[in-house]
């Protein structure tokens, strides 16, 4: 059996979540009246302290929704170097919004208030418009990097004074939280609108959501429609987000704690790069120097390891509940022998 630590979206539905799914009440979402896509939206905007939520298949649209809410063609996006919206969602800022995105190299993804007024641009028609600054937490790219809710107060305040919008992209956004015991409620509070995540570390099979204001979730299913996301009997899928949302939300630590195990035993094998300290929830990355990453990720596959290449010598390891500590226990031996024969 495979030891899978590609992606916490490998994560697959449990037995109660299935019961719970095949027995929701549905109707047409799309219409209005799924009573358990609203249920899930509700509990979801109460959890953020947010007036409402929309109900989307993924973490791309619900972001790329956002940033048409927020803004008009020609309009300028202010993202992280390597923010998950700017790398890995299709050129949808473009493509979706006539949008154009603004890169601060960040810290492991982190940049701060001080970096983002020093790219403003002055009101003149020569200029795009700033409009809109999107954060990401945890970062991605960055590691599983939490974003320190100091900075963003900071960053929000800033956005208050010059008249930006503030959008948080939290595919990983419950990690954050549970990792440093700060609420939903009170890491939302400085966005104007937060994207979250029910398919990785919470284990739905699908779905994210998109919480704002009532105004800007009214704008927000418009576009929802025009993109293509509207769905029927969703329900079905709505179930399993609510489920995970109630009930496996606590259990994310455990995988705070696999992925802190692994990085230290990690640290103890020959030739891999990795720093157990750097390990903040459940992403981890290490280094394989002098080797091909893809050429190791392949060979650990062969051993019953399944990690992606994130660079020419980098590799990242992701836990989630489909990986128990007895399995993570296994990875660093099997690392160690397929580095002893390359």
């Amino acid at each position: 059996m495979t030891i899978d630590l590609r992606s916490d979206t490998i994560t697959q539905p449990t037995p109660e979540m299935r019961r719970v799914m095949a027995e929701a009440v549905v109707g047409d979402d799309v219409l209005g009246d799924d009573p358990t896509v609203t249920a899930l939206e509700e509990y979801t905007a109460g959890l953020l302290g947010k007036e409402a939520a929309v109900f989307m298949p993924s973490g791309t649209m619900t972001n790329q929704v956002a940033l048409r809410v927020h803004t008009e063609p020609g309009d300028e996006i202010i993202l992280e170097a390597e923010a998950h919206i700017y790398y890995y969602e299709g050129g949808g800022p473009a493509a979706l919004s006539g949008a154009m995105c603004r890169l601060v190299p960040g810290d492991e993804g982190i940049i701060t208030a001080a970096q983002i007024e020093k790219v403003l641009r002055p009101a003149d028609p020569h200029f795009a418009r700033t409009r809109l600054v999107c954060l990401e937490n945890t970062h991605n790219r960055g590691g599983g990097k939490i974003f320190p809710l100091d900075e963003i107060e900071r960053i929000a305040a800033l956005c208050q004074e010059k008249g930006l919008i503030l959008h948080l992209d939290g595919a990983r956004f419950w990690n954050a939280c549970v990792a440093t015991g700060v609420s939903p409620a009170a890491y939302a509070k400085p966005f104007d609108t937060v994207s979250v995540c029910f398919s990785k570390g919470l284990g739905a099979p699908v779905g994210s959501a998109l919480v704002g204001t009532a105004e800007q979730m009214q704008r927000a299913r418009r576009f929802r429609k025009m993109f293509g996301g509207g769905m029927r009997q969703a329900g079905i899928i709505a179930a399993g987000a609510l489920y995970a949302l109630q009930h496996q939300y606590e259990r994310l630590a455990e995988d705070h704690a696999n992925a802190q195990r692994l990085a230290e035993d990690l640290a103890q094998v020959e030739g891999v790069e990795v720093d157990p300290a750097s390990v903040e929830t459940n992403l981890v990355v290490f280094g394989v120097p002098g080797r091909s990453a893809v050429a190791v990720a392949e060979a650990l596959e062969q051993q019953g390891v399944a990690v992606l290449a994130v660079g020419a010598e980098r590799l990242r390891a992701v836990t989630s509940l489909m990986v128990d500590g007895e399995a993570v226990a296994q990875v660093a031996a099997k690392v160690a022998e397929v580095l002893q024969k390359r």
